[in-house]
């Protein structure tokens, strides 16, 4: 059973073990996507929830910390686009607090690790913190010589050349300066250069962007400066690394010393000693927020004397002497005019909420995700009630919406007193709404909770997921057909000339023929030619025999990887057996669905997966064309030669002494054996050890034929 969101208080030492590994890995997710693709799927809000549960998890159980714990990491390993740059001092990120209890906290923190009294006598700087991309910018005897992200805090990218196109940062600096000096801050897009950028996507009919923080990240790991420089990137400084002599002994004394050498400095950074003189500074900063032509997302705290800095030192992946006072997330009331269905590339039908225009934080909100059908519902991930039960998202409706982190605007709640009286509950469609196929919401067989989350089954023939179907299909696993890329599949996608159109697999095949009686010859457009063109074609007439494996890969079908399809391949032989068993095991139940659920490594979810697939009339149509023009080949068995158990199919339970279950697996494999998960009229062998049960009944009753540990050695030699 899930734990997430239980008290920490009431887990078990499993439990706690079994959601820090779980918060580990979604974590180092979320900052791949953020720092190293400029790409979150989460708001910063949730971001910062998924680190405070991480770490009060740690708190009440420190000896669970794990090596890839998220309090031990900074940011994302670096892009393999841009060569690397090691920081001659780390690039550490900051802790966050939330409340005006958690300042007064790192304040008591600060006196109490010096051992000094809270007298006031201890100046901080309060700074707005930017949400930018932070960036180390190195100088040589006063000279401009590389510039780098953080990347994951201590190697980042050299995007030198990119730097040197922002006019606000100089590549010379005064006579005087320290030989070595290298000025830290944040490269930021502003929010009125943003809207003019989108306002010129809009205009050439291209598509927008959705943030400035991620804009201005894009345009900095640009390749070619030219575009970089065409973005209109700021920067502001307010940190260092290396120095070779450090010319000032505060840190509000260091970031003024900047302005001087001709670096942007943030002109609301205050030097204060009260706690109640730096939460007004955050109140302030905060009531200024929305006109400020930049975007942030807290205050920044920092002890203002050096040589205290200096004693306070630093924790595994933070500095002890500074803090990031987060603001709350952003809300407005506005209505919903409509709510429309997206369908994205995995086959998700996805809710948005099309809003009345409102600003939030100086930002107008025109959508808002609704996530899932649950979520309009007022249900959330885990079955819980996140609103009451008659406060479901309807149109018409007037709703609080959030700017969570300032990235994904999402309705929180309605204003059930101004709920329109002809307003009724949204029918969620069980169709696809591009294509026509049904939509499924899928089971997940251990926990048999329902997936949040409804899919077209539409596969090929959905335009949605048309492009990236084709994408998978081609690729290297698949049937890896070397000329047709991304961009190729874009523009064969997009034609409107017949004989240049590949929206469905079978039209791959098709394109020579096709070509041979066009006008319109390939080999005349751009970016094509005589020669690729050739190879184009044998490349793809090289694939019209094909694995049987890669076949069903190249498919496309939910949840079935390489290694599924290379099962399935094993288990069913050929491409006509394998079709056959899943429209057999259409009603869930009977000899060919027990078959396929019994194949060890299918569990229910990918077998109902398949079965879905396979119950689309538009895919078996697809198919069938495709079949016309490829040939999957048998799958290959291994040379087993005098096994015993070859073609046989055998199932291993209960305690196993003399081998583990995968090495048991693994020999009878190696000797042409079909292992399954479970007993069914098709088994021949059924291995039982201590402690065997149902399996073992099972066999019995049906009259397979079943052996110890002993039996099963003496039969396959040992």
């Amino acid at each position: 059973m899930s734990t997430e969101g239980s008290a920490v208080d009431t887990l078990t030492i499993e439990e706690a073990a079994a959601e820090l590994e779980r918060l580990a890995k979604e974590i180092a997710h979320h900052d791949a996507l953020y720092h190293g693709k400029d790409r979150p799927e989460i708001s910063d809000a949730d971001y910062d929830a998924l680190k405070r549960r991480n770490d009060t998890l740690e708190a009440r159980f420190p000896e669970l910390i794990r090596e890839d714990s998220p309090s031990r990491r900074v940011g994302a390993a670096p892009s393999v686009t841009f060569s690397p740059v090691v920081h001659a001092r780390p690039m550490l990120s900051l802790d966050n607090t939330f409340s005006q209890e958690d300042v007064q906290d790192f304040v008591a923190s600060v006196y109490r690790f010096l051992g000094r009294l809270p007298d006031q006598s201890i100046a901080f700087t309060a700074e707005p913190k930017i949400d930018g991309l932070s960036m180390s910018i190195r100088y040589e005897n006063g000279r401009l010589v590389t510039a780098a992200t953080r990347g994951d805090g201590t190697t980042g990218e050299n995007v030198t050349a990119n730097i040197r196109t922002i006019a606000e940062i100089p590549n010379q600096l005064p006579k005087g300066v320290p030989a070595v000096v290298e000025v830290r801050g944040e490269v930021y897009m502003a929010k009125s250069d943003f809207l003019a950028l989108n306002r010129q996507m809009e205009a050439e009919g291209k598509q927008t962007y959705v943030n400035p923080r991620n804009t201005a990240a894009g345009s900095l790991r640009q390749l070619d400066a030219k575009v970089t420089a065409s973005r209109k990137l700021k920067f502001f400084a307010y940190a260092w690394g290396e120095m070779s002599e450090m010319p000032e002994d505060t840190q509000f004394g260091m970031v003024q010393t900047f302005k001087e050498w001709g670096f942007p400095v943030n002109p609301l950074m205050k030097r204060l000693n009260s706690v109640a003189d730096i939460l007004a500074h955050y109140d302030e900063i905060g009531l200024e927020r929305p006109d400020l032509d930049y975007d942030i997302d807290g205050v920044v705290y920092k002890v203002d004397s050096l040589e205290l800095q200096q004693r306070l030192g630093f924790r595994s992946r933070s500095p002890r002497w500074a803090t990031a006072h987060k603001f709350p997330a952003e809300q407005a009331f506005t209505e919903v005019e409509k709510i429309e269905i997206q369908v994205g590339r995995t086959g998700a039908l996805t809710p948005v909420a099309r809003l009345k225009p409102i600003t939030v934080g100086g930002v107008v909100v025109t959508n808002a995700t609704l996530h899932n059908e649950d979520y309009i519902k007022g249900i959330g991930n885990s079955g819980e009630r996140i609103r009451p039960e008659e406060h479901d998202i309807r149109e018409g409706d007037t709703v609080i919406v959030q700017r969570a982190g300032d990235v994904i605007p999402q309705i929180l709640d309605v204003v059930m007193e101004k709920r329109l009286a002809e307003a009724k509950p949204y029918e969620f469609p069980k169709t696809c709404p591009v294509c026509g196929s049904h939509a499924v919401r899928e089971v997940n067989e251990k926990t048999g909770k329902m997936d949040s989350v409804r899919r077209c089954t539409g596969g090929f023939i959905c335009r949605a997921q048309a492009t990236e179907h084709l994408k998978h299909f081609v690729s290297r696993n698949a049937f890896d057909i070397e000329g047709l890329g991304s961009k190729q599949i874009d523009f064969f996608f997009e034609n409107e000339d017949p004989s240049l159109q590949i929206r469905t697999a079978p039209e791959i095949f098709t394109l020579e023929k096709r070509q041979q009686s066009s006008l319109t010859k390939l080999e005349n457009i751009d970016g094509f030619g005589k020669v690729s063109v050739g190879k184009l074609y044998t490349a793809i007439n090289e694939r019209r025999s094909i694995a049987l494996h890669r076949f069903i890969y190249a498919l496309g079908i939910r949840h079935v990887g390489e290694t599924t399809a290379k099962l399935l391949a094993r288990s069913y032989g050929t491409y006509e057996a394998f079709a056959t068993a899943m429209k057999e095991a259409a009603p869930l139940s009977g000899e060919a669905w027990t078959d396929l659920n019994a194949i060890e490594g299918i569990g229910e979810v990918v077998a109902r997966a398949m079965v879905e697939f396979y119950k689309e009339p538009r895919n078996i149509e697809v198919i069938g064309r495709l079949l016309e023009e490829v040939t999957p080949a048998e799958a290959e068995q291994l040379v087993t030669s005098g096994s015993p158990v070859a073609g046989k199919t055998v199932v291993f339970t209960g305690s196993l002494e003399k081998f583990t279950r995968d090495e048991a697996k693994a020999r009878a494999e190696s000797l042409g054996a079909k292992v399954a998960g479970s007993v069914s009229k098709k088994t021949d062998f059924v291995v039982a050890g201590p402690g065997a049960g149902s399996k073992l009944d099972k066999a019995r009753e049906l009259g397979v034929q079943t052996m110890d540990e002993d039996e099963w050695l003496a039969l396959i030699g040992g």
